[in-house]
């Protein structure tokens, strides 16, 4: 079966997680190193995580979203480079 076609909730609400934050390097690669290298990642992208998770939210449930450490380790295994700052 193909991995893109789960229907499983928790699969899909990781895979959307990981996608939007994703996008957030693609759009913003200086940004993110700024980030990095002055210690102020999160402060930096605090408009785009806001955003970016308001839409996640909205995708995949309140309740899922905040029961679950999906949103977090994306957010610290791809925008923070594997470092625990979210």
């Amino acid at each position: 079966m193909n991995p893109f076609m789960v229907q499983d909730p928790k699969q899909k609400a990781r895979r959307l997680a990981r996608a939007l934050i994703s996008d957030m390097l693609v759009y913003h690669p200086e940004k993110r190193q700024q980030g990095i290298r002055d210690g102020t990642l999160p402060q930096l992208f605090k408009d785009e995580i806001d955003k970016s998770w308001q839409e996640y939210v909205e995708q995949v449930g309140a309740e899922m979203a905040q029961s679950t450490p999906f949103w977090t380790e994306a957010l610290n295994e791809i925008l923070a480079g594997g470092h625990k700052l979210f």
